[in-house]
């Protein structure tokens, strides 16, 4: 009786609080499961968040309406394998080349969701629409390449001089050595020839 009681009150408790998994439910935000679907609907919506917080792996819908978000930093929403709505309307968004991240990811993600977000500087596009930005009006966009690209770059850079100097000092050895050879040909037929003529001095004579 004790146990049906035990099993009970932990289904209650579940109802009332739904477990969170993947992750702890950020303290800034609500979470919970909808209709008792999969995944979880986390409202950070209205909160003055000034970044994006740590979110659960199983977040499906993701409410970020209403606060203090100018860009998001490249990589922080691929944690979210299950994530199919997202709102992020209603942020001072700064729209310089680090937008283009947010901006891709909510292409694939919904049009509508991109189509809500709205740029707050710089001033000549204040209040545009993210996703008519054009790559000029993002500015130079200038990419570094991350440190282990770099790294692989100058590897092969090195190899490749490598290579071009071993080439080129075979090349100076073969025709080095084709002149040697050639050197070392006339030097013994020019000896033969001259010990020939030691030994017929007549030959050269006209009758």
């Amino acid at each position: 009786m004790r146990g049906l009681r035990f099993i009970s009150a932990v289904g209650f408790a579940t109802l009332l609080f739904p477990v969170i998994q993947g992750g702890a439910c950020p303290s800034s935000c609500s979470c919970g499961s909808p209709g008792g679907s999969r995944g979880l609907h986390v409202d950070c919506s209205s909160r003055g968040l000034r970044a994006v917080p740590g979110l659960p792996r199983d977040t499906r819908s993701l409410d970020l309406r209403n606060n203090s978000l100018s860009r998001v930093p490249a990589g922080v929403l691929d944690t979210l394998p299950g994530l199919e709505r997202l709102d992020m309307a209603g942020n001072p968004w700064h729209c310089d080349c680090h937008i283009l991240y947010l901006k891709l990811w909510l292409q694939d993600l919904s049009a509508p969701s991109l189509a809500s977000v709205r740029c707050a500087s710089p001033a000549p596009i204040r209040m545009k629409p993210l996703a008519e930005l054009t790559g000029n009006e993002l500015g130079m966009c200038k990419r570094l390449l991350p440190v282990r690209c770099l790294g692989f770059f100058w590897r092969d850079l090195i190899l490749i001089a490598g290579a071009i100097i071993t080439l080129l000092l075979v090349a100076w050895a073969l025709k080095f050595s084709k002149k040697l050879v050639c050197q070392l040909n006339l030097d013994r037929y020019g000896a033969r020839g001259r010990l020939l003529r030691r030994h017929n001095p007549k030959s050269h004579k006209v009758h």
